[in-house]
């Protein structure tokens, strides 16, 4: 640590992302919110990575939840970081809805570990695009700080102007499963510009939250459709029924 950062830390400590405690190092979780945090380990589903019971020695083989099961996802690979729910509930919704976009460094830097499981050169980064108008009111796309950051770590490509929102779609929250397919149906698409960037490539799309999968899935669609030749999603947190 130089002299400048270390004069920093004795006037400004480094505090807890969670809860704003002084912790040892910047960007870290204090005990209590390491303990709160459900951090996805061991065995998880190969679509989209919510933890299974089981031996994780058994992930070499295609492993598939009853969720994934039932609905068909268009992508091939999935991964979460945490489940949506206590101090990662609240994590989020600081990145996301709290301004707190200082914690994007630390919460990509763990997206890149996770997502290390399918990584691969020449991959292209995505994000979940914002519609203008909610980009405007937020001022900024916290699904795009968290892939910048990850391309970067990765040492992939990063392009955050591919996908782009047709139009303004309600928010997600208190929908039934099928609403929120319908709410994001032909709501996404591959602006003309970026298309020949997707021809033959192997796509990771990144967003926040994981809830059905209708964003995902209509991200990777478009995609698809526009020429990408594999395409796998990397989320912050998974929301399942009992998070």
């Amino acid at each position: 640590m130089g002299a400048i950062q270390r004069v920093l830390h004795m006037v400004y400590p480094p505090q807890c992302i969670g809860c704003g405690e002084v912790v040892g190092d910047d960007g870290g979780l204090c005990g209590p919110c390491w303990r709160d945090t459900a951090f996805i380990t061991g065995l998880v589903c190969d679509r989209c990575g919510v933890p299974l019971p089981g031996d994780a020695s058994d992930q070499s083989r295609d492993i598939v939840c009853d969720e994934c099961l039932k609905t068909a996802r268009p992508w091939h690979q999935g991964r979460a970081v945490f489940l949506y729910n206590e101090n990662g509930r609240r994590m989020v919704l600081g990145l996301k809805h709290g301004d707190r976009t200082e914690m994007a460094g630390v919460l990509s830097a763990w997206m890149a570990r996770t997502g290390a499981a399918f990584f691969q050169p020449d991959m292209l980064i995505l994000p979940v695009p914002l519609h203008w108008r909610r980009l405007f009111k937020r001022r900024y796309n916290q699904s795009a700080l968290l892939a910048e950051n990850v391309a970067r770590l990765a040492g992939l490509a990063y392009c955050p102007d591919v996908l782009q929102r047709n139009r303004a779609t309600p928010s997600m929250e208190g929908k039934t499963r099928d609403a929120r397919f319908e709410n994001v149906a032909r709501a996404i698409s591959v602006h003309p510009r970026h298309k020949a960037k997707l021809n033959g490539r192997h796509v990771v799309i990144v967003d926040d939250v994981m809830t059905s999968g209708a964003t995902f899935a209509a991200c990777t669609e478009a995609c698809l459709s526009a020429g990408a030749n594999h395409v796998s999603v990397l989320a912050l947190a998974r929301v399942t029924r009992d998070a």
